[in-house]
């Protein structure tokens, strides 16, 4: 199955658009998927200041993953819902995007991202130009089908046993030599998705906090945003990626901790995770 628009792509549809500055769109989760994580709802915002960014440059470049200076989780969603999304461009040229964006969910807001940056890079690398600008169009007119979204397929991370209990943590993730998202992600240039790296980091830093003292108003850690996350190279289908989760603070009701992704000797990515107190039901 040609795997381009449905792997992995989580827009559906452009309400609105003022040419390099703002940008306003939806998604409609599949109700047939298993669940969406969080870090998939931070994809659908940044591909949506992607579409903003290639028609300010008229499709001659694309954005890739850089950085973003803070991402709030804020809630979840579940699989049938519609996020409702919207981005905010502070400047975009043939170099880079900054921009700002934010996702709802029945009224509900999901996910905020500030100060996120994008390099962007020659189109003709990723992707075949004309194919984006229909897709574009289709997403400004009728929108697209729902629904194409069938889930990811598994992704074995690999919890190592530690001698530090509580305070350091590390993994290890092969990434798939072929998968549905590589047609997606790039068609001419696969690269493994930030955002999934991000839901590794967000799963290691969730498995180190099980390690720390129950929180003083009880009820267990959970993730709550992300800090400086940095993506400083492509990671290609097949490579293995080592991560360490290292706990940097730690109060009754609030942590801390840094996860860093290398590539054999090259730091492949970094993010500091924010825990906070999450009563159980």
């Amino acid at each position: 199955m040609n795997e381009r628009f449905r792997a992995f792509s989580f827009v559906d549809r452009i309400h609105s658009i003022q040419t390099g500055t703002e940008i306003r769109g939806r998604y409609s989760i599949p109700a047939a998927v298993s669940s969406f994580p969080p870090s998939l709802v931070a994809e659908a915002v940044g591909q949506l200041a992607a579409w903003a960014a290639m028609e300010a440059v008229d499709f001659r470049c694309r954005p890739v993953a850089g950085l973003a200076a803070e991402i709030d989780l804020l809630s979840s969603v579940r699989p049938g819902q519609v996020l409702e999304l919207a981005a905010d461009l502070q400047t975009v040229d043939t170099d880079a995007v900054a921009y700002d964006g934010t996702a709802h969910a029945d009224g509900i807001p999901v996910i905020r991202l500030q100060h996120c940056v994008g390099p962007m890079l020659p189109l003709e690398e990723f992707d075949e130009p004309q194919m984006l600008r229909d897709r574009f169009a289709l997403l400004r007119s009728t929108g697209a089908a729902p629904g194409a979204f069938v889930g990811l397929p598994p992704l074995a991370l690999l919890i190592h046993p530690s001698n530090d209990v509580g305070q350091t943590l590390s993994a290890t993730l092969r990434v798939p030599d072929s998968a549905p998202f590589f047609g997606d992600h790039f068609p001419r240039r696969p690269a493994f998705p930030g955002s999934l790296l991000m839901k590794s980091n967000l799963e290691l830093a969730a498995a180190l906090a099980a390690q720390l003292p129950e929180p003083a108003a009880g009820g267990s850690w959970t993730p709550r945003g992300a800090s400086d996350m940095k993506l400083r190279a492509f990671t290609l289908p097949g490579d293995t990626l080592e991560m360490k989760a290292s706990l940097r603070q730690l109060s009754t009701n609030a942590a801390v901790i840094n996860v860093e992704t290398r590539k054999g000797t090259q730091l492949a990515g970094s993010v500091r995770v924010r825990l906070a107190t999450e009563e159980r039901p």
